[in-house]
């Protein structure tokens, strides 16, 4: 008995002691410890891994990437994608290790400039583009939830008013309506306690797991009951060109289903500050989780592609989501039920913690006062949570889904710009690392060291390129009806940041002092 009592009392004196490191590397960074520090490697993993939702994500773009190329590009294009997104996710690590801070992603650009005058313009510029990224994917999750539960009519032939089609008003307010349901149901699950919220990470780790394994186990043997399935000649050599695009822009317009099943791995920098010992559990988050979704992701790929239907077929179908009737003509109508009940599921827990990530964002720019209403916004309660900051959240998310009612290519438009941000900016940090601050950071306990150079370039050139795919055209030839209005928001937001940066005293936010601050402490090597 008293062994163990000396054990607990060794553990406990540990974790205060880790706790005072974790406050002192904060203090010394030039912020103030505000929220709750009791998550370790286990959340900051899962909420990586859960935001990236690697089969979800599989599944929503998958009629994507075979417009766009057909099944060899899919397969392909992944692992073109995987490996440099691998090297990003090292780069991201790096520079968190030294920068464990809840504004992550913006703040590790501002770092990455080094000078304070490219700091403050990179910090403001990144900050919109995380911040309207994070909070409009929120959004638009919940609309792709509901095309999975809508998706039920089309399997089980109800009839709907006016039809199961976009143009009908009333089909746009069921949507609309489920849709606003869903995001009250994932900002709810953000009110819990800390400790609580724990086990949402857990179970949603376990829902995507028995997604994946009822898709490599149930799927194929009720696809050898009925269609059948493809042969690996169609898997990795069929090409299709359903864009109308040249054959080779084609080709590069698949790296929009790779780049969006492999983004959104920074949620690990975004809660480092309630993850205990940040500095390298935050970062190891950050390197587990793309690694565990680059293989999930890729195993997934590949036995969809060898388990769906022929393309004549899969084109035909005329669900919101069409895996939902696939689900249907491998395992019956009720086996669909079943995978669209974990599959939604599945999605409200990837709501839930895009929304945590996204309220850490916008409580981190808040508690410098740089927003209206930031003293509320910033305010954090008796459990260390910034719930005024979820609250934000789910009024924007809630205002965004509304122009669903007017015009789904509205809403289409606002959402299509929601990973694009996060993507150029995991282009820039390493580009700004190579070009600007190349030998600081010596801090990190994931220093790169001789790889760190190929592996900037790497990053730049893949992300770089996804950035391309997205804000392409999908559709040739290019008429107002099927233009890509996400260039035109993704400008919009870089023009928002620009002269923010530029009516902002530096005083007010991202000052000269702060900057030099955190770029001294995040530089100074530890014994």
């Amino acid at each position: 008995m008293s062994h163990r009592s000396t054990k607990s009392n060794a553990d406990a004196h540990n974790e205060q002691q880790q706790a005072n490191e974790d406050d002192l590397q904060m203090r010394n960074l030039g912020v103030k410890p505000q929220l709750h520090r009791t998550w370790h490697l286990l959340e900051s993993f899962a909420s990586s891994f859960i935001s990236v939702n690697f089969i979800g994500a599989v599944r929503s773009t998958f009629f994507l990437g075979l417009l766009a190329g057909g099944p060899a590009a899919m397969w392909s294009s992944f692992i073109i994608t995987a490996i440099p997104m691998l090297m990003t996710a090292a780069v991201l690590a790096e520079i968190c290790s030294a920068l464990p801070l809840s504004g992550s992603i913006y703040i590790w650009a501002a770092e990455s400039a080094g000078r304070p005058e490219y700091a403050r313009f990179f910090g403001f510029v990144v900050a919109w583009w995380s911040c309207t990224s994070w909070m409009t994917y929120a959004a638009s999750n919940c609309q792709t939830t509901a095309n999975f539960i809508v998706s039920q009519l089309a399997v089980w032939e109800i009839p709907f008013p006016g039809g199961i089609t976009n143009e009908n008003i009333k089909w746009r307010a069921l949507i609309w309506a489920i849709s606003e349901g869903l995001l009250i149901l994932s900002e709810l699950v953000n009110y819990l306690p800390p400790r609580m919220y724990s086990h949402i990470f857990k179970f949603g780790i376990g829902i995507m797991m028995l997604d994946f394994f009822l898709s490599v186990i149930w799927l194929p043997i009720g696809v050898s009951k009925t269609y059948g399935f493809r042969s690996a000649e169609e898997v990795f050599t069929a090409t299709y060109n359903g864009t109308g695009a040249p054959a080779g822009w084609n080709w590069i317009l698949c790296f929009l289903f790779s780049g969006i099943a492999l983004s959104g791995f920074d949620a690990a920098g975004h809660i480092a500050e309630e993850t205990k010992n940040a500095s390298v559990i935050a970062a190891k988050g950050i390197l587990t989780s793309v690694m565990a979704t680059a293989l999930l992701g890729f195993i997934t790929t590949v036995l969809f592609l060898f388990c769906t239907p022929d393309l004549d077929t899969i084109f035909a179908l005329n669900a919101p989501q069409p895996f939902v009737q696939i689900y249907a003509l491998a395992l019956g109508k009720e086996g669909s039920v079943v995978m669209t009940i974990i599959a939604v599921i599945g999605l409200i827990m990837n709501t839930s913690i895009t929304i945590l990530a996204a309220s850490r964002l916008v409580f981190a720019v808040a508690r410098d006062g740089v927003l209206p209403l930031s003293g509320w916004i910033g305010q954090v309660d008796s459990d260390g949570q910034p719930k005024n900051a979820v609250t934000i959240i789910y009024i924007f998310g809630a205002v965004v889904q509304c122009t669903i009612l007017p015009s789904q290519v509205a809403f289409t438009s606002l959402v299509s710009a929601s990973a694009i941000p996060t993507i150029a900016a995991y282009a820039l940090i390493p580009l700004l690392r190579l070009t600007m601050t190349p030998n600081h950071f010596q801090s990190s306990h994931f220093r790169l060291g001789r790889f760190a150079k190929p592996f900037y370039v790497c990053a730049v050139l893949i992300n770089g390129i996804i950035v391309a795919a997205m804000i392409s055209p999908f559709h040739f030839p290019v008429d107002a009806s099927n233009f890509n209005f996400a260039c035109v928001l993704f400008g919009a937001i870089t023009i928002f940041g620009t002269l923010s940066w530029y009516f902002t005293p530096e005083e007010k936010w991202l000052s000269k002092t702060q900057v030099l601050q955190a770029l001294h402490s995040a530089d100074e090597t530890k014994a």
